[in-house]
């Protein structure tokens, strides 16, 4: 008879690895060990290559749309002066201010540098974060970090080249700033307070509820979709964490929480009344919200989710969370806790569903509210601004995969229970051929990327060339010939060269009074 192991919980024996059919047992197990890794070797090595593309793409960037404006003002005024400008003229971001002073201070060897920065910097976050996660299930053993690393990766690359706005979400400095690094700061701030609540020191979590405070306020005033996003999730987590909840012994997680929160409220207070703010909404008057003002945002909000779930690729954060749940259920928790009636150690409760399931009426909710602010601020169109959608697209995908492993396990733990390798092989399959459709999926995207970014910095510096060369003859009024990428706005876009902020920001870069489009040149 084989041994078993009895959970603590009351689930079915669950025969240990490597009992219950001899050798052949054995064998079987140890081919789905080595299926499981070869599928998320390939996972990996697929999804990192296309983030090392991504990130060698950056030294191909080169100024579009907003990038002229910043680089001009980061070169003539310094950070100081482009964050008061900002403030008083601008939008009230001074955080984001200061980020886009420092990224330009070199011309465009920041922007060239930040995609590289946000794919390891993202990467590194999820990946130290995902071991904490499952650290603190206490397995028997550690999954292999190959898994990890794919599901990372595989992630990683959703968020960058799944999307509708691929150039603008990675390599567009001024939405990666605003949308894309955002989700990189908080990822960072949990883990710092995951880290302080394991320190023995008794300063740590009083320094990581301080830091909370300083990210939020910072981030408040940053960007305001993700100020939303992460102001619902923080306060979710931290009622649901109240010590009279029964889910944890102190308030530390919910003080980390609250400290989070009333930093955002704070940033997002200080942008609103400034006076660059007061401006930017008088330029576009909000109009009194009505039910058919109402509807209209819903009806954007469907459009949205609609377009997201059009893309099958985001299927893959799923995908690799089964993966990874089925190779954890080959090894169990552990049998070194406190068992139900050990008076030394209180087991925290089992997390209900209505707990487990909280996050997807949140993340809808945020979304929710990223539209609404969408359609106040740009209109009828707001709503395919794809850039933006970053801010809740990330923990969706989080979610996925978290949903993902936890189905996997629970799957993986009752075909292990009915001693099933062949049931376990087919999940093993399914998961593993998504993972790796998706991971192919986005190659053709990356391609498309990288031809028209490399092919629009070729003919970007030669005009370029072109440029400098007539301006230093003493040129006062040059050609320039829009060269558009990503979908976003190039000089001479405008029917008058009045309300052409984009030319007019490009005159200046280039020190020149004015800019025209090429006889030759037809309009796009």
């Amino acid at each position: 008879m084989s041994r078993t192991t009895i959970s603590e919980r009351g689930e079915a024996p669950v025969p240990e690895d490597g009992a219950g059919d001899g050798a052949a047992g054995r064998a079987g197990k140890g081919g789905l060990a080595r299926a499981s890794g070869a599928v998320a070797l390939v996972v990996a090595a697929g999804s990192a290559a296309l983030l090392s593309v991504g990130a060698f793409l950056g030294l191909y960037v080169r100024p579009t749309s907003d990038d002229w404006c910043a680089l001009w003002k980061a070169r003539d005024m310094g950070v100081p002066g482009i964050t008061e400008d900002f403030y008083l003229t601008q939008n009230g971001r001074v955080t984001n201010a200061f980020l886009t002073g420092l990224v330009y201070s070199d011309g465009m060897r920041g922007p060239k540098l930040l995609p590289t920065f946000l794919v390891v910097a993202l990467g590194a976050a999820l990946f130290l974060l995902a071991r904490a996660a499952l650290r603190a299930l206490r397995l028997r053993a550690e999954p292999p970090a190959v898994l990890l690393v794919a599901a990372v990766a595989l992630v990683e690359a959703l968020v960058f080249f799944a999307g509708t706005r691929t150039y603008q979400v990675l390599l567009w400095a001024p939405a990666t700033i605003s949308h894309t690094l955002p989700g990189v700061i908080g990822l960072w701030a949990v883990l710092g307070a995951v880290l302080a609540a394991r320190a023995r020191r008794p300063w740590a979590r009083s320094a990581a509820v301080a830091t909370a405070a300083l990210t939020g306020l910072a981030c408040g005033m940053l960007s305001e979709p993700f100020s939303i996003v992460a102001g619902l999730f923080a306060a979710a987590v931290g009622i649901v964490c109240l010590p009279r909840l029964g889910r944890t012994r102190d308030r530390y997680v919910s003080t980390w929480c609250a400290a989070a929160c009333l930093g955002l409220a704070g940033g997002l207070v200080l942008l609103y009344t400034s006076p660059g703010a007061r401006w930017r909404r008088a330029q576009h008057p909000r109009e009194p919200m009505s039910f058919a003002e109402l509807g209209e945002t819903f009806h954007d909000w469907w459009r949205v989710w609609q377009t997201i779930g059009g893309q099958w690729a985001y299927a893959g954060a799923l995908a690799v969370g089964i993966l990874l749940g089925l190779t954890l259920a080959r090894s169990g928790p552990s049998g070194d806790r406190a068992p139900a009636g050990d008076a030394g150690e209180e087991r925290p409760r089992r997390t209900p569903w209505v707990a487990a399931l909280l996050p997807l009426p949140l993340l809808a909710l945020a979304s929710l509210g990223v539209t609404y602010g969408l359609r106040s601020g740009y209109g009828v169109e707001g709503w395919t601004f794809g850039r933006t959608w970053t801010n809740f697209l990330l923990p969706l995908l989080l979610l996925l995969c978290a949903y993902g492993t936890w189905g996997g396990y629970r799957l993986g733990r009752l075909l292990l229970a009915a001693e099933r390798p062949s049931a376990r092989a087919a999940a093993l399959v399914a998961a593993g051929a998504v993972a790796v459709g998706s991971t192919t999926a986005l190659v053709r995207p990356v391609y498309a990327l990288t031809t028209s970014t490399v092919v629009r910095s070729v003919a970007w510096d030669r005009q370029d060339s072109r440029i400098r060369t007539e301006a230093a003859a003493g040129a006062r009024n040059v050609a320039y010939r829009p060269l558009l990428i990503g979908g976003l706005s190039e000089p001479l876009f405008a029917s008058s060269y009045e309300r052409d902020w984009a030319a007019r920001c490009a005159a200046t870069y280039y020190g020149v009074s004015r800019i025209h489009r090429p006889a030759d040149a037809r309009r796009p």
